[in-house]
């Protein structure tokens, strides 16, 4: 997979996409093959998947805490399942926000184990083996919608309404992980998020095929030190500028923005050159919940900057306040099934 989503690729269809098409044509067809017909290993609980279409951010992180936290509150101990993009670790493990860094376990995993006991793992099946052995009755893989070798009862597919699919090609030539309608056949529900136009074709496609269609918009924790208030923005993450329309909706002035790629570890001159900016300009240093654990741990102008740093936490929303509650309730009854269909096989 691409570690990090060319510019082109979010742009109209240029010659840089056309000249990649052999290499998506051929992609396409061995990752929906993968999709339509890679053999899936049945695990002992419920598991909701969270993914999305595309290379790149569309939400899943805020989402799958969402989910998490809906279903503690209605009895479950639900676990995260990642791959720990981004970390170095090889092995299965159970990820400690106190003690793992982001180098070693990936940023959003750490974000993950704040919410719930979250489990990184190059193979997901022993990954939820590990999650189960622990006592989750619920697991919740943030991605591996396309590629996961694990059964899923409910799979969520996340689309941001102001990126959509970028240019519609696969990759290598654009976002796009597996064929379009193949994910459709696949996926159980899609989730809006936002109240941009760029997803409108694919909800009209899902709602034809009789898919749900849940809507949610990432709403920022309360801020209000921010309103009035010259920041230097600065982000590591799929779509900066959703960031930044974000600190503006909350009334910062954002004098200076530094935009990174997604999952970017900062050096440490970057770390110093950030920290001079602000200063020299007088300006409050504004990150995402992303960037900052990635400073975690750090020493020297990292530490530096953490002290001084203004974190905007966001939360997953739902129009509807009782979605979650039904995925969850889905993913359930669908379980219940493949325990009666593993039960019939085994006979």
């Amino acid at each position: 997979m691409v570690s990090e989503a060319p510019p082109f690729w979010w742009t109209k269809t240029d010659w840089r996409a056309w000249a990649l098409a052999p290499a998506s044509y051929l992609y396409g067809k061995v990752s929906g093959r993968t999709l339509a017909k890679g053999k899936r290993v049945s695990v002992p609980a419920p598991v909701i998947c969270v993914g999305n279409f595309t290379v790149g951010g569309a939400g899943k992180t805020p989402t799958a805490i969402a989910l998490a936290r809906v279903a503690k509150e209605r009895g479950f101990t639900p676990g995260f399942l990642s791959r720990g993009y981004g970390g170095s670790l090889d092995v299965t493990t159970i990820v400690d926000s106190h003690h793992h860094r982001a180098g070693a376990v990936g940023d959003e995993a750490l974000l993950l184990a704040r919410e719930a006991m979250t489990v990184i793992s190059r193979r997901r099946f022993e990954g939820a083996q590990r999650l189960i052995s622990e006592g989750v009755d619920l697991i919740i893989m943030d991605d591996g919608f396309q590629s996961a070798r694990i059964e899923l009862d409910v799979a969520l597919i996340v689309i941001d309404s102001v990126r959509g699919i970028g240019n519609g090609h696969l990759v290598p030539g654009g976002p796009v992980r597996a064929p379009i309608d193949e994910q459709m056949r696949q996926l159980s529900a899609i989730l809006k998020v936002g109240d941009g136009d760029a997803a409108d074709l694919l909800v009209r496609q899902a709602a034809r095929a009789g898919k749900p269609v849940y809507v949610a918009s990432l709403v920022p924790r309360p801020t209000p030190d921010l309103a009035g208030t010259r920041v230097l923005a600065f982000a590591g993450i799929a779509d900066p500028g959703k960031f930044y329309r974000t600190l503006e909706a909350l009334g910062a002035t954002i004098a200076v923005r530094r935009s990174f790629p997604d999952h970017h570890y900062f050096s440490d001159d970057e770390i110093a050159d950030l920290a001079v900016d602000a200063e020299r300009q007088g300006l409050l240093p504004v990150t995402t919940a992303k960037d900052a654990v990635r400073l975690l741990g750090g020493h020297g102008p990292a530490d530096a900057l953490l002290q001084k740093l203004k974190v905007v936490e966001v939360d997953m929303a739902f129009d509807d306040p009782h979605a979650p509650a039904t995925l969850i309730d889905q993913a359930v009854a669908a379980y219940r099934q493949r325990r009666l269909r593993d039960g019939r096989e085994n006979l």
